[in-house]
């Protein structure tokens, strides 16, 4: 390509622009996985409905991302562009969620506005991935995805120390079963100020390019609609098959006396088979152009790299969302002595684990920008991401040996590097693979693996624990370091493009 038709390269400064409201976006995020537990139990939950309470989560990034991605592909309005809208959206709504949440008056009204936030929030995350692509040379696509990953961390950090910092400036750390403490309380109000801070930083400091312009740099490739003439070869039965795995997953939670929250599983299943069939019907009538018929050729005709990377993705997350869940429960039984969520030592637990959440989100913001471009150049970034991940399985079994709570910092150190790894290296190999053209939707597509693992944990893992470690949730930190271990050695098969 000529020279002269390339992007502007963007300096510092532009890449802090582009990648800062992710700094607000996931101060909510962090605030949501280092306190939903403690809210729900704070609120009457038992440590067996966790799980239920948290399928929202997972389930609204399913929905939410590959329609945004895309939507916002074919999205543009003059000078607010093309991403921002759903960034900005997104931003409000999760603020409004931020504010809710401590006045919840039940588990409930807790549960639905857990629903709107995590929804608000991939709404205004997924374009961001892809903006990286807009917006950046695909030389810079490395660079752009470590000060992205780096404003996660630090965002993380501030999210999950609110808690602890309020405590130690006098508010109160305890409240009555049923009410949810001041220094939770106030963290969420703060949250939601600056999320909507940063998100309108980026917002109002980003030029998006216009697709003219797109195509003037020549990053608009003609892309053949392979995947939506792939459908029209298919048989409408060829859905027939998940339709029936979701019937037998229905039937087994029947049989075997699950736990309720499996169905979702099974309705999954049988969705995405039926989905399937109408899109096929629909490229056969004529409407390839449809969202539904692009969003399912789109998935089903991901280049291999995808694939191969969305296996990766999918035991990483699971790991991920396995220590979100139960990370709480687990300091609280086992490193401060007290299962009850009304108890003083159960509450000093919730705050170390805003601290220990704090340290892994701390290390990934310092290795993103200095360990993993030293350790991808001279390894690669496939065999970087499978020592980071072992490094987190290292981690995460820790939590199993130790006992001192200040020793698990050492845990959290070997998980932020995993951390680092998963939220910069897996994009930076995909996003230069990508035509510009459907950047949005695939890479809505792409975490897909990283809702859906989190669906899984969310419904199985709670059925697992009930039948054979009941009352001991230290076995899930056990799950999680087998599936990271999983994680790194598919990474190794997964090669990277030239």
């Amino acid at each position: 390509m000529d020279a002269a038709t390339q992007k502007p390269r963007q300096g510092w400064a532009g890449l802090w622009n582009i990648s800062f409201g992710f700094f607000g976006i996931q101060i909510g995020f962090a605030l949501q996985n280092a306190n939903m537990s403690r809210v729900f139990q704070s609120l009457g939950s038992g440590i067996d409905d966790l799980p239920a309470l948290w399928v929202a989560a997972p389930l609204t990034g399913l929905l939410v991302q590959p329609i945004v991605g895309h939507m916002s592909d074919r999205t543009w309005l003059g000078r607010l562009g093309r991403r921002r809208p759903y960034f900005l959206a997104g931003a409000v709504l999760a603020t409004i969620a931020l504010l809710a949440m401590p006045e919840s008056g039940g588990l409930l009204m807790a549960a639905l506005l857990l629903w709107m936030l995590d929804a608000s929030l991939n709404v205004s995350m997924e374009p961001f991935r892809a903006f990286v692509g807009d917006m950046l040379r695909k030389d810079q696509h490395t660079a752009g995805y470590a000060v992205q990953t780096a404003f996660i961390g630090a965002g993380a950090v501030v999210g999950s120390l609110f808690p602890y910092l309020l405590e130690h400036l006098g508010v109160s750390n305890v409240a009555a079963l049923g009410e949810i403490p001041d220094t939770v309380r106030y963290s969420f109000f703060g949250g939601a100020l600056a999320l909507l801070g940063a998100v309108l930083c980026t917002v109002f400091t980003t030029r998006e390019y216009s697709p003219e312009e797109q195509a003037a740099f020549g990053e608009v490739q003609e892309v053949a609609d392979t995947s939506t003439s792939a459908l029209a070869s298919r048989s409408v039965w060829s859905g027939l098959p998940w339709i029936i795995a979701g019937a037998l997953v229905a039937t087994l939670v029947r049989t075997w006396s699950l736990e309720k929250e499996v169905y979702l599983l099974a309705a999954l299943l049988a969705g995405y088979g039926l989905a399937t069939m109408l899109a096929i019907r629909l490229v056969r009538a004529g409407r390839s152009a449809s969202m539904l018929a692009g969003i399912v050729g789109d998935f089903s005709g991901m280049p291999p790299l995808m694939k191969r990377l969305a296996f990766v993705q999918f035991f990483s997350w699971s790991a991920l969302f396995i220590m979100w869940i139960n990370t709480t429960p687990v300091v609280a039984q086992y490193h401060f002595g007290s299962a009850d969520p009304a108890s003083a030592a159960y509450q000093e637990a919730g705050n170390w684990v805003g601290v220990l959440f704090s340290v892994y989100n701390g290390v990934a913001a310092v290795a993103a920008l200095a360990l993993l471009p030293f350790l991808s150049k001279r390894l690669g970034k496939a065999k970087t991401h499978a020592l980071c991940l072992v490094a987190g399985a290292a981690g995460f079994a820790g939590f199993l040996l130790l006992r001192d709570p200040k020793a698990l910092v050492l845990c959290e150190i070997g998980i932020g590097v995993a951390w680092a790894s998963i939220l910069a290296m897996p994009y930076a190999i995909l996003a230069s693979s990508l035509p510009q053209a459907k950047l949005g939707i695939f890479m809505g597509l792409f975490n897909v693996f990283v809702v859906l693992p989190q669906l899984l944990v969310a419904t199985v893992m709670g059925s697992i624990m009930k039948a054979f470690f009941p009352g001991e949730p230290i076995w899930t930190m056990a799950f999680a370091a087998g599936t990271l271990l999983v994680a790194a050695l598919a990474s190794l098969r997964v090669g990277e493009p030239a």
